[in-house]
């Protein structure tokens, strides 16, 4: 699996909601109702980066979630950080229940 190139990484983010690209990486924030909720999600992305192997970096401020997922063996963005990102807005309405 090989880095995406500019427009590649373009098409991708533009079927993510609310994901943004910075540098090698996209990441998004996530807003759940209390802090036990965003440690659930937390909870839920955790199990599938597991299944993916591969794992986002994890900012958690009370009720806010921050994801940043890069290949950091590739040097950048991959297919997998746009699969996991995908699947991780799957769950994401979850976050709010």
């Amino acid at each position: 699996m090989g880095l995406l190139n500019k427009t590649e990484i373009e098409m991708k983010l533009s079927q993510l909601t609310g994901w943004e690209k910075s540098g090698n990486s996209i990441f998004k924030t996530y807003q759940t109702k209390d802090f036990p909720n965003a440690i659930l999600f937390v909870g839920a992305v955790a199990q599938l980066a597991e299944s993916a192997f591969h794992h986002p970096d994890i900012d958690i401020r009370w009720n806010k979630v921050t994801l940043t997922l890069s290949t950091h063996d590739q040097g950048g963005l991959t297919e997998k950080d746009f699969s996991l990102a995908a699947e991780i807005e799957r769950i994401a309405p979850n976050a709010e229940d």
